[in-house]
């Protein structure tokens, strides 16, 4: 049997593939990822928790010590780094796609997109006391409708898109689990002649 056969267990068949969760802040990307990554058997890592264990500070100091650009370059080479590893699933930053050199990393894995309605992630993000620097504007909702205009056609470029609003964490990441078997290319049968 083929490794990429329907009848093994998935993580044999992802055969270290690294998962990327991508998705607007306040997504559920960091409370779906360790489910998924349980589920696997794989390890869970959060990059906003990398970057911040790099810079030795939080985001919002370092949007205020270096600007968006700065963190931007930090996000990346922390994205290189963790794409040299295998059997992660990673939540990613809610803007770790409008940077096209970080699609070449992202490729090597599977990318599964939650997608998550406008009033959802308001909800989700008035009840969210940490700090948001993406959102610091004087009218935060118009904000978000811009980030999720710029970056919803980015978003669509993943390869799974998992409709994440009203699912519990659990639902999302069985979700994930049903939908990733879609990605996994079975070899063809061998073609034989007859003589």
């Amino acid at each position: 049997m083929h490794l990429t056969d329907p009848s093994r267990p998935l993580r044999e068949r992802l055969q270290g593939l690294n998962i990327y969760l991508v998705g607007m802040m306040a997504s559920g990307k960091s409370t779906v990822g360790p489910l998924l990554a349980d589920a696997l058997g794989y390890r869970f890592l959060d990059a906003d928790a990398v970057i911040r264990e790099v810079a030795g500070c939080t985001i919002p100091e370092i949007f205020d010590r270096d600007g968006e650009a700065g963190f931007r370059q930090l996000e990346r080479q922390v994205l290189k780094q963790l794409s040299q590893w295998h059997s992660l699933v990673v939540a990613t930053g809610g803007g770790i796609v409008t940077v096209p050199a970080n699609w070449g990393e992202l490729r090597q894995g599977a990318v599964v997109w939650l997608d998550v309605d406008k009033a959802e992630l308001l909800r989700r993000l008035q009840a969210d006391s940490g700090g948001r620097p993406m959102l610091n504007s004087p009218d935060p909702e118009a904000r978000l409708v811009q980030l999720l205009a710029e970056r919803k056609p980015l978003y669509d470029q993943a390869d799974l898109k998992i409709t994440a609003g009203n699912g519990t964490p659990a639902e999302i990441s069985k979700r994930v689990l049903m939908a990733l078997p879609a990605l996994i290319k079975v070899p063809d049968a061998p073609q034989t002649t007859a003589p």
